[in-house]
C-alpha cells in the first residue's frame, strides 16, 4: 500500500509528544512536514523525524502537493475553519476533538466531505483500541446479559494551569469539550445506543468553562451515570452492568499512560476473567485506520456523522443543566 504523506497543522505538546510519533510509527504513513510560526517548536518533531519540511503558516503546509494528508491539533475554536480549509486544499483530514462545538457545526464539514469526496474524521482514538473492540463484542455478544446500568468516570486536575487552552473560554475550554466526548462516545460505541434523555446534569464553571460535571443519562432500556471533571484526582473507568455479569475496563481513555489496558469480566458464579492489553496504541491504530481508508476504501471505524451523534448528547447534557 503506498505511503499517506502527512503534514501536522500547528506544534502543539500533543502533537509532539503522542500524535506525530504515532504517525511516524504508523504502517502505511509517513510524516513530512510541519506547519508552526515558531521553527523552534519544530525541535521536538525532528527530534525523532530528521529532514522533517517545517512550513512557517498554515496554509503553506496546506499548498504542499507532496501532503496527502493533514492531522490538526489547533484551538478547539479553530477546528471547523481549518479543516474546511484542508479539505478544500484537497487534504485528508484528521481533527482533534472536538471538531466542533456544537452538533450543527459538524453539518458543513459532512457535507464539505462528501463533495470533495475525502476523508475528514475527528480524532477519537479509543475505538480503535483492542478493548473497545472485545468489550463491544461481549456486551453485544451477551457475554453479561440484559445491560442496567454503566458507570463512566473521567477525571484529571489541571486547576493550576490557568493558561492552559483547557481554562480558557475563548480557545473552547471546558471538561466537557476535552473529555465528555470519552464518557459519552465510549457508551454510544459499544452499545451501539443513543441516551433518549439527561434527567440530570449538575455543572460547575470557573472563569466560564465548565470543570466538573454529573450527569445521569437514560438510553430507554439501560442508564448511565457520568462524572467529567478537570479538578479531581486522576481516575478514569468505565463499568457496564448488566443482569447476569460486569464487564469493566480499567483504563480506557489513556491506555499504557494512565495504567495497563485491561478488559475485566465477572459472571455468575464468582467467575472472574482478565485480558490484559499492554502494548497497544490507539493513536498508532488510529493513524493505520485512516490510511487504509484513504488508500483501500477501508470502513473507517468512527465516521463523522458518529461524532456528530457524541456531540449531541454533550448539546442534550448543556441544555439539561440550564433546565
Amino acid at each position: 500500500m503506498k505511503p499517506l504523506r502527512w503534514g501536522v497543522l500547528g506544534a502543539s505538546k500533543f502533537a509532539a509528544e503522542q500524535m506525530a510519533p504515532a504517525i511516524h510509527a504508523a504502517r502505511y504513513s509517513d510524516l513530512v512536514a510541519l506547519a508552526t510560526s515558531d521553527p523552534a517548536r519544530a525541535a521536538p518533531f525532528e527530534a525523532f523525524r530528521p529532514g522533517l519540511r517545517v512550513h512557517t503558516g498554515y496554509d503553506a503546509l496546506l499548498a504542499d502537493p507532496a501532503i496527502d494528508a493533514v492531522y490538526i491539533p489547533l484551538p478547539n475554536t479553530l477546528h471547523v475553519e481549518w479543516t474546511l480549509k484542508a479539505l478544500d486544499a484537497g487534504k485528508h483530514v484528521l481533527v482533534e476533538k472536538p471538531l466542533a462545538m456544537s452538533a450543527g457545526e459538524f453539518d458543513r464539514v459532512i457535507a464539505r466531505r462528501d463533495r470533495t469526496g475525502l476523508l475528514a474524521a475527528e480524532a477519537f482514538m479509543i475505538v480503535h483500541h483492542p478493548q473497545f473492540l472485545r468489550a463491544r463484542d461481549l456486551l453485544q455478544g451477551g457475554a453479561i446479559g440484559r445491560l442496567v446500568h454503566v458507570d463512566t468516570v473521567f477525571a484529571y486536575n489541571n486547576a493550576d494551569q490557568t493558561t492552559n487552552i483547557r481554562n480558557r473560554p475563548d480557545m473552547g475550554g471546558g471538561a466537557l469539550p476535552d473529555i465528555g466526548v470519552y464518557t459519552f462516545g465510549s457508551v454510544r460505541f459499544v452499545t451501539g445506543k443513543d441516551p433518549v434523555a439527561v434527567p440530570y446534569a449538575n455543572i460547575r464553571r470557573e472563569n466560564g468553562v465548565d470543570v466538573f460535571n454529573q450527569v445521569a443519562l437514560d438510553y430507554g432500556d439501560f442508564t448511565q451515570s457520568a462524572v467529567v471533571t478537570m479538578r479531581a484526582f486522576n481516575r478514569q473507568e468505565v463499568v457496564f452492568h448488566g443482569e447476569t455479569g460486569v464487564l469493566k475496563l480499567t483504563a480506557p481513555f489513556n491506555a499504557g499512560r494512565y495504567d495497563q489496558a485491561e478488559v475485566h469480566l465477572e459472571t455468575a458464579g464468582g467467575v472472574r476473567t482478565t485480558e490484559r492489553l499492554p502494548t497497544e496504541n490507539h493513536y498508532v491504530r488510529q493513524v493505520e485506520n485512516f490510511a487504509a481508508t484513504v488508500r483501500n476504501g477501508d470502513p473507517y471505524p468512527c465516521p463523522l456523522e458518529f461524532s456528530k451523534g457524541t456531540q449531541t448528547v454533550i448539546d442534550m447534557v448543556y441544555a439539561a443543566a440550564m433546565t
